[in-house]
């Protein structure tokens, strides 16, 4: 078959695609209400690529009382046009994601029917603004309810009119009740972003992690330092240089930066599919070593600094503390002080649930890999314990059974996935089989609380599909 000429070709294409696929089309789920108010059968908080790809397997399973949310406004979700500060994504072309494998809803199809297939043929990576046009036309392609500029806030148990357990969460435009959550925040899921607390305790004028909002222009004529040697550190010295800094220096507390990006050997299907069901020390031994790593940089990351002779890398050499001296910051290191304008942080995340504002009447009871593995001595690490142990279905478990038993109804998707099943919340190469497994949580748990309801619908079910003829039949 040709390729679609133009989007709205495609779109016909997908409208086919998606009506071919639809079996079973039954509708399963009944609509509920508690106080008289419609409960969700799942609201998603989080409308980026992770929420969207969720709500899309949802949507294919006959969940079609959902919505989804999301703080920022409407094509600022995610940190594509925000604070992404790369060129490109890191992830392959041809890579599926949120499209969880219908051709027709693939990054590819959408770029040749935009930009015309010489172009994609061209293309080596994808642009990240090219990225976050193709979320938007996917979420309105796909019918996916999205309200935008809404912020969630504290979740907890209530029941429907019919006596079946729901969650009712607080949100910036009043209470709403779901039978299922879905936590598609990314990588504030289950945690926040993170700094050495003695440059978070530095005036935040002389401050930000990568993830802020920076103005890059006014560090015109600075000196930058930036603490980190992964990927988004790169960008952001790349964007300081790119601004006129008169000097960029980035920091690698390791010895030997981190130039192999192990996530690349992990993009297979056995791992991506089936790590969540192993063993928890082989969870543990690869997830360790993999993170214990870190994420490497690559080559066009690199590339983009070398070309400014005011760029210097320093590698062992940490940020072991800072001062504000003659308005200037003054970094302690192992070889000696170094003096800074401007300090920038790529030191990711930390795992702590009670930093998040929707858990904080069960973060306490949140269980984590530290309350349920202990790993041998030599595979040690502190904070790989503190990610959150995660049921098969990607729903939280009790660290004290009993306490908060309505928590395995409020299921993960984004970064605190990780130790438990790879890097299915974190990689779009990993969504098309992430995002199904977590609706399959979901529609279980739905199944699951529906079954009395259920059985009494099968015994009352009479729709008869054969006419007898009594002229026919010879009784005894």
């Amino acid at each position: 078959m040709p390729a679609p000429r133009n989007l709205a070709e495609l779109e016909a294409d997908v409208r086919r695609d998606l009506d071919l696929t639809a079996h079973p089309r039954a509708p399963w789920l009944q609509a509920k209400t508690a106080r008289g108010v419609p409960v969700l059968d799942a609201l998603v908080i989080g409308a980026g690529q992770c929420g969207l790809a969720v709500a899309h397997a949802l949507k294919r399973d006959r969940v079609d009382n959902i919505l989804c949310i999301d703080r920022a406004a409407e094509g600022r979700e995610g940190p594509w046009v925000t604070y992404a500060r790369m060129r490109a994504l890191r992830s392959l072309k041809d890579q599926t994601g949120p499209d969880l494998k219908t051709p027709s809803l693939t990054y590819q199809s959408w770029h040749e029917a935009r930009y015309g297939l010489p172009s994609w043929e061209a293309l080596t990576w994808i642009p990240k603004e090219d990225w976050n046009d193709y979320l938007l036309w996917f979420r309105r392609v796909t019918q996916i309810p999205v309200r935008n500029g809404v912020s969630a806030g504290r979740i907890t148990p209530t029941r429907t009119d019919d006596d079946l357990p729901a969650l009712h969460v607080e949100t910036s435009e009043g209470p709403m009740v779901a039978r299922k959550i879905v936590l598609a925040t990314g990588q504030e899921g289950v945690g926040g972003w993170w700094m050495p607390p003695h440059l978070a305790a530095l005036p935040a004028q002389f401050r930000a992690h990568t993830n802020e909002e920076i103005d890059f222009r006014a560090l015109r004529g600075k000196v930058v330092a930036v603490l980190g040697a992964g990927a988004s550190a790169f960008d952001n010295a790349a964007v300081a240089l790119e601004n006129g800094a008169a000097e960029v220096h980035l920091f690698c507390r390791r010895v030997e930066p981190m130039v192999v990006q192990p996530y690349r050997w992990l993009t297979f299907a056995g791992f991506l599919r089936h790590m969540g069901e192993m063993p928890d020390e082989w969870r543990w031994r690869f997830m360790s070593y993999i993170l214990g790593l870190r994420e490497g940089f690559a080559q066009e990351h690199y590339n983009r600094v070398l070309p400014h002779p005011n760029f210097t890398m320093h590698i062992g050499r940490p940020w072991e503390a800072a001062r504000i001296e003659g308005g200037r910051v003054v970094l302690g290191t192992p070889r000696g002080d170094f003096t800074a304008d401007f300090l920038i942080t790529g030191t990711g995340v930390k795992m702590d649930p009670a930093l998040c504002p929707e858990l904080a009447e069960c973060a306490h009871n949140i269980a984590a890999w530290n309350d349920r593995y202990t790993p041998p001595p030599e595979e040690a690490n502190e904070r790989l314990g503190q990610f959150p142990y995660l049921a098969a279905d990607s729903s939280f478990e009790e660290r004290v059974p009993g306490e908060t038993p309505w928590i395995r109804d409020i299921h993960l998707f984004g970064i605190g996935t990780t130790m438990s099943f790879g890097p299915a919340g974190s990689s779009i190469n990993a969504m098309s089989i992430a995002a199904p497994r977590v609706a399959a949580g979901v529609t279980r748990g739905l199944f699951q609380a529906d079954l009395p309801r259920l059985y009494a619908d099968l015994r009352a079910y009479d729709t008869v599909q054969v006419e007898l003829q009594a002229d026919r039949i010879a009784a005894e």
